[in-house]
């Protein structure tokens, strides 16, 4: 391999939505910084078997029902 042409792998921690932290190694950032993460394993509905909502009920789809209801759609 080439010496110096890859980024610097090292410790990070990693804050949840529920707040918990977690320690991986990354090249986000440096050395002991801190990630905060929007969407994590715990609320995706990809990951939970969608328990957990991201949207309230009331969505997109929802609004342009209640929109659009007389005309059919």
């Amino acid at each position: 391999m080439k010496k110096d042409i890859h980024p610097d792998y090292h410790f990070i921690e990693v804050k949840m939505t529920d707040g918990s932290t977690v320690v991986m190694k990354s090249t986000w950032g440096k050395e002991g910084e801190m990630l905060a993460l929007d969407i994590d394993p715990s609320v995706h509905p990809a990951w939970n078997g969608g328990s957990s909502r991201l949207m309230d009920q009331g969505g997109r789809v929802s609004k342009f029902k209640n929109k659009y209801a007389g005309l059919g759609f």
